[in-house]
């Protein structure tokens, strides 16, 4: 009788921690990129996006320290359930307050800001899913 391991891959999607600290460093770097990239480029983001320039740097400067602390929080084997649930919460808010946003035009935004709010809040909707996922398997 020969086994198979299973791949990689598998693993991660499986395994509670694993998957809850894969899906927290994603979270981190993409997050951390985003706001890097509001802070960088508010200027020409206010024309594209349609996103005054004081939200936008208001925008990149917390998603700067919110990807920092998802860094730390899933930096450790099994990370701490507390801020895991946390950072789950506000990814949720997030999302709830990106398709506000883009449904009720609050913030000006032009076509292409409605759909890149829409955009963030599924990307984002997916980090809490797996992380949501991930405390689950992992009790």
């Amino acid at each position: 009788m020969t086994t198979t391991n299973p791949s990689r891959l598998s693993a991660l999607l499986t395994s509670g921690p694993d998957l809850l600290r894969l899906s927290l460093r994603l979270d981190a770097v993409v997050t951390t990129a985003n706001g890097l990239a509001y802070l960088a480029l508010a200027v020409p983001l206010e024309r594209l996006l349609g996103l005054d320039r004081t939200v936008a740097l208001a925008i990149g400067a917390f998603l700067t320290a919110y990807g920092l602390a998802v860094a730390l929080i899933g930096r450790p084997t099994h990370p701490n359930r507390a801020a895991a649930t946390a950072v789950a919460i506000g990814n949720t808010g997030w999302v709830l307050a990106s398709l506000a946003a883009a449904a009720t035009g609050v913030l000006g935004l032009t076509t292409i800001g409605t759909v890149w709010a829409v955009l963030q809040a599924i990307t984002v909707g997916a980090f809490a899913a797996l992380q949501y996922l991930g405390l689950r398997r992992d009790h």
